[in-house]
């Protein structure tokens, strides 16, 4: 295998050791780096702030390696070029660049919070700790991670625009997803409310993100829930596919004769 091909395997892979390796330390990298944007919003010493900052711009240049070596490997580099899984990686790695170009730092900054975006490329029905067992729980773990997602990007770009200008009431990370929580659910208990123009307008978006995406893979759910109620679990003894017709009698995936159809 060629080095090129070794390399883009391995970035993808995570059912081999050097694989998982790969992708467990990725993950690492996007929860420290989110862990590391939170605890900034809190009164903590300088040195450890200092030491984080560190950490966050070793953390930067790791990714900006992966993207390079992602764009590299890819069969199609245009192609890769305008994915959305590169459009998330670009904005991972953009504040990297904002010492070499004319690039507003605070606006930069706020793209850091679109990092934790990059675990979606892990989110296929596989997971470190083995397969995801059936299609309507591929499903719902999506519904779960857009959940968080929409909750921490939000909160975080809410807190950015209105923690300068209402600092009493958008004073840590966990105020803003507070508002987030209580906006999203349509509690609405008044006791936190943007006042700044980008701030109502982010809350707007994260409405709007929120309608948009929630029901349409809530959609995609009860079709699967529908497709699957008519079929009986029937262990296939080849590739041991669990879920079948009712009137099955050979495996539709390996075509092994189903010897016993349980009802």
């Amino acid at each position: 295998m060629l080095l090129k091909q070794r390399v883009g395997f391995y970035l993808e892979d995570i059912e081999t050791p050097a694989g998982r390796t790969t992708t467990l330390i990725i993950t690492g990298l996007v929860l420290l780096s989110s862990a590391i944007f939170v605890a900034d919003t809190y009164s903590i010493p300088p040195k450890v702030r200092s030491l984080l900052d560190f950490f966050d711009t070793i953390i930067i240049f790791i990714f900006t390696l992966e993207y390079l070596l992602r764009f590299w490997c890819a069969e199609n580099r245009m192609q890769y070029f305008f994915s959305v899984y590169s459009f998330i990686d670009l904005m991972a790695i953009l504040p990297v660049f904002s010492g070499f170009i004319d690039i507003n730092f605070s606006y930069v900054r706020l793209l850091r919070w679109f990092r934790i975006l990059k675990l979606v490329r892990f989110l296929q029905g596989r997971t470190l700790f083995g397969r995801i067992g059936t299609e309507d729980s591929v499903i719902f773990a999506r519904i779960l991670f857009t959940l968080f997602a929409i909750v921490f990007v939000y909160s975080g770009l809410i807190y950015q625009a209105e923690h300068v200008i209402n600092p009493k009431v958008f004073h840590t990370f966990l105020d803003a997803v507070y508002f987030s929580v209580v906006t999203m659910t349509t509690v609405g208990f008044g006791d936190v409310t943007p006042i700044s123009q980008a701030g109502r307008f982010l809350t707007v978006l994260m409405i709007l993100t929120g309608i948009a995406l929630i029901p349409w893979q809530l959609g995609d759910l009860i079709k699967q829930l529908v497709k699957t109620s008519d079929r009986v679990e029937t262990n296939c003894p080849t590739c041991g596919l669990a879920l079948h017709d009712a009137d099955a009698r050979f495996c539709k995936a390996c075509g092994t004769r189903l010897e016993k159809i349980q009802t």
